[in-house]
């Protein structure tokens, strides 16, 4: 679908105005919000730093995900292998914005893709996958992300991955291949069958084209000859020569894999050499101390009893709407001031102090008092 007073990409801004847009002039006369929230007045998703993009073409390698190239409209810088981008869609009305991984390599011209997995209480991921088509017409914001191969590539790589988080290392791989890079690269995925393994079929013909890769997939509800059964373990990396402690290790996937290579890497001693991204929302028990409290929204007047919960549900519960994206700590489009109190971040544990300071509200459950500028 068309997002509704657009322009196609074919037809976005053109000089002189774009120009004039992007000179600074309007942006210093626009103070202090910039350009891009006096646009986004005509359109949520019009902006001079977030590029439109058109889908040109969609496939499905699963019965739940589906595979979209995309073509960029002015404005879009490129990436690195590893990041996200913000894509955002109307359903119902409703402008709906959610993170995803780009699984192009970086060489990609003037496209770019992403594979979104379906899933059962998704409303964009369900809505992708039933109504993508080319030629519709979504929001893109630009690359985002520190998971990403460092710019002189290691020796040694080991990319882990589970389900859909396969797309930020596929990009990876597909990089690396694209480079001819030469060092020894072990690609180890965990999905619940062979027929769940998005890029199956790619993945094969890396491996038979390039000797320094090694593709195990892993299959966690079925035994197949000659392959890997079950979840993570020691066991998996002894029997595939992973060598983890001496490669550079990306991790994307499923908290309970992504928590394992945490407490194993950490008893080995090599934490620095592992980088880690996911994209699942954070989980979290309710009604701890920090239940022992009031949030105070200070701009808006309201003021609640703290339930423990995070502060973006409890601003939402106070009839507040914030500006939220990905809800899981990711895409920073929910950050706001903390005026006073401290606040626990659920991905972390780690507890601020009691001095102002911005914070990712998605993420964020308070302890005690908290005042928050909303």
């Amino acid at each position: 679908m068309m997002l509704p007073g657009l322009p196609t990409p074919l037809a976005p801004l053109r000089s002189p105005a774009r120009r004039l847009l992007r000179s600074g002039l309007l942006e210093a006369l626009a103070a202090p919000h910039g350009i891009d929230r006096y646009l986004e007045l005509v359109h949520p998703t019009r902006s001079l730093r977030d590029p439109l993009a058109e889908l040109i073409a969609v496939r499905r390698q699963t019965v739940d995900s589906v595979t979209m190239t995309l073509r960029p409209s002015d404005g879009w810088h490129g990436f690195r292998a590893g990041q996200f981008i913000r894509l955002t869609i109307e359903i119902a009305g409703v402008l709906e914005t959610r993170c995803y991984s780009l699984a192009c390599g970086e060489q990609a011209d003037g496209q770019v893709e992403i594979t979104v997995k379906a899933h059962p209480a998704g409303k964009v991921s369900r809505y992708l996958n039933e109504h993508a088509r080319p030629g519709m017409v979504v929001g893109m914001s630009a690359a985002d992300g520190d998971f990403v191969l460092p710019r002189e590539r290691p020796e040694r790589l080991l990319l882990i991955s589970s389900g859909s988080g396969i797309t930020p290392v596929m990009s990876m791989l597909r990089t690396l291949c694209a480079e001819d890079h030469g060092g020894t690269v072990t690609f180890l995925h965990y999905a619940r069958t062979g027929e769940d393994v998005v890029y199956r079929r790619e993945l094969a013909a890396i491996a038979a084209r390039h000797p320094n890769v090694r593709i195990v997939l892993v299959h966690t509800r079925e035994a197949t000859a000659g392959r890997l059964a079950g979840h993570i373990s020691r066991a998996h990396l002894r029997r595939i020569g992973a060598d983890h402690r001496r490669a550079h290790t990306y991790v994307c996937g499923a908290p309970g894999l992504i928590a394992w290579v945490r407490a194993t890497w950490a008893e080995d001693g090599i934490e620095q050499l592992l980088h880690v991204e996911s994209f699942l929302p954070p989980s979290f028990t309710l009604g701890d101390a920090g239940a022992e409290g009031s949030v105070d929204f200070a701009r808006s007047g309201e003021r609640v009893l703290s339930d423990g919960g995070l502060l973006l549900e409890q601003a939402e519960r106070a009839g507040l709407c914030p500006q939220f994206g990905c809800r899981m700590g990711i895409c920073r489009i929910c950050t706001c001031r903390k005026t006073a109190g401290s606040v626990r971040n659920v991905l972390s544990g780690e507890i601020s102090g009691a001095e102002e300071e911005d914070i990712q509200i998605c993420v964020s459950v308070p302890v005690g008092d908290v005042e928050l500028a909303l």
